[in-house]
């Protein structure tokens, strides 16, 4: 398994209860497919440089993770579908 950060943002128009119920089904979604969820925070929302599918805020969330191939490609793909999830992005660590 590889190691890698993940960040994603939501956005802030939606009701509190579902951002964080978006971002823990999202963490879910990692130690569902047998990998592990190394560190995981709640950067807060903040205002964007300019608008992103016309919003303005969003919350940002960044965790690392032991990820098979698998279940990155899944969280890629569920990602890209969620109308929640404004952006997100998967950088692969390097090996120490």
């Amino acid at each position: 398994m590889n190691k890698y950060e993940i960040m994603f943002i939501v956005k802030a128009t939606i009701e509190s209860e579902q951002v964080s119920s978006t971002a823990e089904t999202f963490k879910k979604l990692i130690t569902s497919m047998k990998s592990k969820v190394l560190d995981f925070k709640e950067l807060g929302q903040k205002k964007f440089a300019y608008p992103i599918k016309k919003e303005i805020n969003g919350y940002y969330f960044v965790m690392q993770v032991e990820a098979t191939h698998e279940a990155i490609k899944e969280f890629d793909r569920k990602a890209l579908l969620d109308e929640n999830i404004l952006r997100h992005l998967i950088i692969k660590l390097d090996e120490e």
